[in-house]
């Protein structure tokens, strides 16, 4: 899965697959993440967001365990 990189205090970048709906998160503290069953809509969101640290608290944090 390719990386996009991000404009963001928090996220260096993301990634998606729409065929798994796997989505991955690159930290700017270095760790990577998966997040399983993501709707593109929410992947969209966060691409999309201004603040990406904030989307990421309000609509992905602690939801889509792998």
């Amino acid at each position: 899965m390719g990386m996009i990189p991000v404009s963001s205090s928090a996220i260096t970048a993301i990634g998606y697959d729409p065929a798994t709906r796997r989505m991955k998160i690159r930290f700017v503290l270095g760790h990577t993440y998966d997040f399983c069953r993501v709707p593109a809509h929410v992947f969209q969101g966060l691409l999309h967001a201004r603040s990406k640290g904030t989307y990421y608290n309000d609509h992905i944090r602690d939801r889509y365990q792998c």
